[in-house]
């Protein structure tokens, strides 16, 4: 037996709890993946880009509306 050592209370192995790397493994993803949305966006250069992409889906998705009905 050992102290995990992400949550400190007594693991019956001598590792770490499953769910506690499972825990932290998530909350790195996270971090990263809010890290890395103005990269993707690249809003700050490209703002005029933005707004053609977005017009675009949006008239995407109204058409895919028009012809549904």
């Amino acid at each position: 037996m050992k102290l995990c050592s992400i949550c400190h209370k007594i693991s019956a192995t001598d590792d770490d709890h499953l769910h506690c790397k499972e825990k932290l493994r998530i909350e790195l993803e996270a971090e990263d993946f809010k890290n890395s949305i103005p990269e993707k966006l690249d809003i700050a250069r490209n703002a005029g880009d933005v707004q053609t992409d977005i017009k675009a889906l949006l008239g995407h998705m109204s058409r895919e509306k028009k012809s549904e009905s």
